[in-house]
């Protein structure tokens, strides 16, 4: 799956994104809209990571998918 069709189906995706990280709100993720960069970005700034480390935990979340 490729970020275009994540953003298309975001509306089961969210579901499975707040599944992977639990403190992620709705309002949130419909914020995020299935793009890639805001779901980065939000993990950054709710969970203090960094950038790269946002971005692997994505790439992994995304292969699973």
């Amino acid at each position: 799956m490729n970020w275009d069709q994540v953003k298309g189906t975001w509306t089961e995706m969210k579901g499975k994104a707040q599944q992977q990280w639990g403190d992620l709100t709705d309002d949130e993720l419909d914020r995020v809209e299935g793009n890639r960069t805001e779901l980065v970005g939000l993990l950054q700034q709710k969970y203090g990571k960094s950038k790269e480390v946002a971005e692997r935990e994505v790439d992994a979340w995304m292969a699973n998918q």
